[in-house]
């Protein structure tokens, strides 16, 4: 599988791991304090060939994420679902732990973001879903990010993120009601 973009990562241990499933060129970022240098570099990568974000489920890719996506607009994105993320003898968690097979199901499944979109699920619709602020609501959120591949978030950025993959109400309400199933089973 070649990659056209160029697949934004946090560290070497990650670049390693993609060159493994992947043929691609990386830019590495050195964890979550991104400097000017690297972000003129993603710069330079998005002007020429496209970017796609790949970075840890967890709060420091996150933070990464969200650093580069806004510095350098029109990035797309792939997510890694935390389990398929997890070391296997240790607590770490990140790009360098996956499978080749699950770095190429991430990498199939990129978002693209664009500003204008609107969309017509509404805060009630998470909380309708047991999405926000009650037990097992964090489970749900993994579940459903999992599920419509946009990773997990917390409660506070979950709306922003289906607006922001343009995730439409057809597809969220599919997805919870898949899920909703799966529990009464």
């Amino acid at each position: 599988m070649i990659i056209k973009e160029v697949i934004v990562v946090e560290g070497r241990d990650d670049t390693v791991n993609i060159k493994r499933a992947v043929d691609a060129d990386t830019i590495e970022t050195n964890g979550s304090a991104v400097n000017k240098e690297t972000i003129t570099k993603i710069c330079h990568a998005q002007e020429k060939r496209g970017v796609i974000i790949f970075t840890d489920p967890d709060s420091p890719g996150e933070r990464i994420r969200s650093i580069v996506s806004e510095a350098v607009p029109g990035c797309k994105h792939a997510f890694l679902p935390k389990e398929q993320a997890l070391a296997k003898h240790s607590k770490g968690v990140g790009v360098e732990h996956a499978t080749p097979a699950d770095i190429q199901e991430a990498l199939k499944n990129v978002y693209s973001i664009t500003e204008t979109y609107e969309t017509d699920i509404e805060q009630a619709d998470l909380v309708d879903y047991g999405l926000l602020g009650g037990q097992g609501s964090k489970a749900r959120r993994e579940k459903l990010g999992k599920r419509l591949k946009i990773g997990y978030t917390n409660g506070k950025q979950l709306y922003k993120r289906l607006v922001m993959f343009q995730i439409t109400r057809e597809e969220f309400i599919a997805a919870m009601e898949d899920m909703k199933q799966e529990e009464e089973e």
